[in-house]
C-alpha cells in the first residue's frame, strides 16, 4: 500500500568506506554492476578508492542518460599566494542505469559549494576565473583560480595580477586573507 515510500537500499557490497560524519544521499547503478554513490561530503565513483569532494568538481552535466563530470586538480604552487591554481582533469562520462536522484543531488551540491566565481581579463589577452569554494567539513572557503587555455602562469605580471584579483574577490566576499 505504501510502496512509494520505500527507500532504495544501497547493496552492502557496494557501500564505500564512509567517514564517521558521512551519509549516503542517493546512488545509481552503472555498467558492469558498479555504482555511483552521492554523500553529503562528495561523490564516490566506480573503482575509486576515495571520494571526490564537491569542491573538486568543476563541471557536471546530465544528458538524461549520462552523467559527465570534469574534476579539477591542484597544480604545484609556484609562488606566494593564498589560493590554489587548478586545472581540469579529462572528462569522465558514466551511463546511469537507474539515476534516481543522483543528477539532481550532484547539481545541487556542486552549485552549493560555490561561494564566489568571477572571470577577469589579464594583460596577456586571456583571462582567469577566481573561485571561492565551500569544502564539506571545513570552516570558511577555499580560494582557487583557473586560467583560460593559453595563459602562461609564469609569464611576467600574471602572478601579480592574479593575486590582486583574488584579493579583490576576498574583499568583495568579506573573507580575510590567511596569514
Amino acid at each position: 500500500m505504501f510502496g512509494f515510500l520505500k527507500k532504495r537500499r544501497l547493496p552492502a557490497g557496494q557501500r564505500p568506506a564512509l567517514a564517521a560524519d558521512e551519509r549516503v544521499l542517493s546512488w545509481a547503478g552503472t555498467t558492469g554492476d558498479n555504482v555511483v554513490v552521492v554523500t553529503n561530503l562528495g561523490l564516490w565513483l566506480p573503482g575509486a578508492g576515495e571520494r571526490l569532494g564537491w569542491h573538486e568538481i568543476h563541471k557536471a552535466t546530465w544528458s538524461g542518460r549520462q552523467l559527465a563530470l570534469i574534476a579539477a586538480r591542484e597544480l604545484p604552487a609556484e609562488g606566494p599566494g593564498d589560493y590554489a591554481v587548478m586545472e581540469d582533469l579529462p572528462p569522465l562520462v558514466l551511463a546511469l542505469i537507474d539515476p534516481d536522484r543522483v543528477p539532481e543531488q550532484v547539481r545541487t551540491r556542486v552549485n552549493k559549494s560555490i561561494a564566489h566565481t568571477s572571470h577577469h581579463p589579464l594583460t596577456t589577452g586571456f583571462g582567469v576565473r577566481v573561485v571561492a569554494r565551500r569544502v564539506s567539513g571545513v570552516d570558511g572557503v577555499r580560494w582557487t583560480v583557473r586560467y583560460d587555455e593559453g595563459v602562461d602562469p609564469g609569464a611576467p605580471g600574471v602572478a601579480e595580477q592574479t593575486a590582486a584579483l583574488v584579493a579583490w574577490a576576498r574583499e568583495s566576499l568579506g573573507t580575510p586573507a590567511t596569514a
